[in-house]
């Protein structure tokens, strides 16, 4: 596998749309952007991309130029430190400034080497934070899909030869997930059937059995309080979504709740009149609107299951994101930049077969 500063660094010129596959299918969590000559010109994380979004930026420009708008009031210019400095330097500089990468520079601030926090953890099997337990919502009737859930759930219907749910669990495992829980109803005896206790797949599984529809919250309630983070998504998702980048953005904001979302463009086939009362102040043709989604991943801390209901009463994540923040805590979105498909429809199916057999979705 390539160097970690090979998977990272980009060049100024380099358009962003480029640049965030980079950071995509690099898996570093950092793009590290060099002049001509190799010196460091700057550099975006991860989060840096995903506030950019969130604040409407566009990516119509070149990494240089996307550089010069990052607006990151804590480090505003990059860490850094001489190729020279030992694994202690490096260390005590990431844990004192809760970095995660830093470029390592020669002479004319020439960029030789990037060090990754995980690499410089004293055991090599300690990481900042506990694994994640994820629950995944399978219990979904799919009907929208029928008649290719009559005798399948939707979550194990083939994509690219391989059941959905099963890519999902093994994304999970090469995330540092563990321990996996399936919230099934409609046929769990063909999900339990080809998971078993999970073994196979690298992790350990286990089931919640809903009896009657719960809601996309509602089965939670069968499981016991977390005593961390939880990581909670919808089945029918195939994404190649950066967990790891995901949960270090809830911490960053201290949530309770962490909802993924995914930009959505729609555009109105029509002249769009905007009028106060009789008189036509604006006309826009065939004007694009952007808004949000929900994309049905979420990040949940122990404390959000105390607006769970106690009733068996179908409730949905919707419900339980109103209800914390009506609580006055802290709900985030975090912005997908990866691949996202929600498979609820036939034609949705077949874009993520076409999908997988061109190398798009993991």
């Amino acid at each position: 596998m390539a160097s970690p500063l090979d998977r990272a660094r980009i060049p100024r010129g380099l358009p962003m749309t480029d640049a965030v596959r980079v950071l995509d299918e690099g898996r570093v969590g950092i793009l590290v952007i060099t002049t001509d000559t190799g010196a460091l010109l700057g550099t975006l994380t991860d989060g840096d991309i995903r506030r950019a979004i969130l604040a409407g930026r566009s990516f119509d420009c070149t990494a240089d130029e996307f550089l010069r708008g990052k607006n990151n009031p804590v480090y505003p210019e990059p860490i850094w430190l001489p190729d020279t400095a030992s694994r202690d330097d490096m260390l005590a500089v990431m844990t004192q400034r809760k970095i995660r990468h830093l470029p390592l520079l020669a002479e004319r601030y020439t960029v030789t080497d990037l060090a990754l926090l995980d690499d410089l953890l004293p055991n090599p099997q300690a990481t900042p934070d506990t694994p994640l337990t994820a629950v995944i919502m399978a219990g979904g009737l799919g009907s929208r899909l029928y008649p290719l859930t009559k005798d399948t759930p939707k979550p194990m219907l083939p994509v690219g030869g391989k059941p959905l749910l099963e890519r999902t669990i093994t994304n999970l495992r090469d995330a540092g997930v563990r321990d996996v829980v399936v919230s099934t109803r409609y046929k769990a005896d063909i999900v339990e059937d080809h998971f078993h206790d999970g073994r196979d797949f690298g992790v350990h599984v286990d089931y919640l059995n809903e009896n009657q529809p719960l809601g996309t919250a509602g089965s939670l309630r069968l499981m016991d309080r977390p005593d961390d983070t939880l990581l909670v998504l919808n089945g029918d998702v195939l994404t190649s979504l950066d967990y790891r980048a995901m949960r270090t953005f809830h911490k960053d904001h201290d949530a309770t709740l962490t909802v993924a979302v995914r930009k959505y463009d729609f555009s109105v086939p029509y002249g769009v009149v905007d009028c106060e009362g009789p008189r036509v102040t604006t006309l826009r043709e065939k004007p694009t609107y952007t808004s949000f989604v929900n994309a049905g991943v979420y990040l949940l801390e122990p404390e959000a299951f105390d607006h769970l209901p106690e009733t068996d009463t179908p409730f949905n994540m919707t419900d339980l994101i109103e209800k914390i923040i009506k609580a006055g805590d802290t709900v985030v979105s975090f912005p997908i930049h990866e691949y996202w498909l929600d498979i609820g429809q036939p034609e949705d199916y077949q874009t993520a077969q076409r999908d997988i057999e061109a190398g798009l979705a993991g």
